[in-house]
């Protein structure tokens, strides 16, 4: 991309701010952050590699902020977070080798499913105030559940949160814990896909970094959001939010 302008500068870090905290609080900030890179000239598949950049460091504040509240369980690792981050690299192999376009409207009928999982509300039935991955799904289900979601945050990032929220309630945490978990997750998995596109040429460094200044600020007032409004409050954010991008996605030409 060469140098940036101090507008465009300007429009990466106040879109990456807003995208930081809505993926933070429930997801679909990529779809803010991947159309402006593409509006500012990078081809579809360096936005998408660029886009890593902003994601490794809002989930690396995010992280540090939810475990100072003590709200990340170190079992959640062998869990959830290295099986995503295996699927990763299957799953950002084919981004660099097949197109995009027909995941969109899949990505649509998922996170409508997941708004109904949400809606019905299965976490209050399950959750039992701890913070391990209990309840709901049998472990080996969890495990390859996980593994299929780091394919897809491995090929298109946009809308992994979705998915990833809706299996921290099938897991049994609320939706406080569900964030937390989930920007494990991420972290465990955007490096690794991080690293595959830099290595193919489909990251541009500059366009990255005020993004990813704007997710980190953004990343850290989702988690304070996320702490002091709770799970009713996140509840239906998030399914305002899953509703608004599945009706985009759908609508897509």
């Amino acid at each position: 991309m060469g140098e940036l302008s101090w507008a465009e500068s300007l429009a990466l870090l106040g879109v990456g701010v807003v995208s930081g905290a809505l993926n933070v609080l429930a997801g679909g900030g990529s779809f803010l952050s991947l159309p402006l890179l593409i509006f500012l000239g990078l081809p579809p598949s360096v936005a998408n590699g660029t886009n890593r950049i902003a994601i490794l460091v809002q989930n690396i504040g995010a992280v540090w902020r939810f475990r100072r509240h003590g709200l990340v369980d170190r079992s959640w690792f062998a869990m959830a977070a290295l099986p995503a981050a295996a699927g990763a690299l299957l799953g950002t192999w084919a981004a660099i080798e097949i197109g995009e376009d027909l995941f969109r409207r899949v990505l649509a009928a998922l996170m409508v499913a997941a708004t109904l999982w949400i809606l019905w509300d299965p976490i209050d039935r399950k959750v039992t105030g701890e913070a391990k991955l209990v309840g709901g799904g049998p472990r080996v289900a969890l495990v390859a559940a996980f593994f299929g979601v780091g394919v897809y945050g491995g090929f298109v990032q946009a809308g992994i949160g979705f998915l990833l929220v809706a299996l921290a309630t099938w897991a049994g945490l609320d939706l406080v814990r569900g964030n937390a978990l989930k920007v494990l997750v991420v972290l465990g998995l955007t490096p690794l896909s991080l690293a595959i596109f830099a290595w193919s040429g489909r990251v541009d460094w500059v366009a990255g970094i005020p993004l990813a200044a704007g997710h980190l600020i953004g990343a850290l007032a989702g988690v304070r959001l996320t702490i002091l409004k709770g799970h009713a409050w996140i509840k239906r954010f998030v399914t305002v939010t899953v509703i608004a991008f599945a009706i985009k996605l759908w609508l897509a030409p």
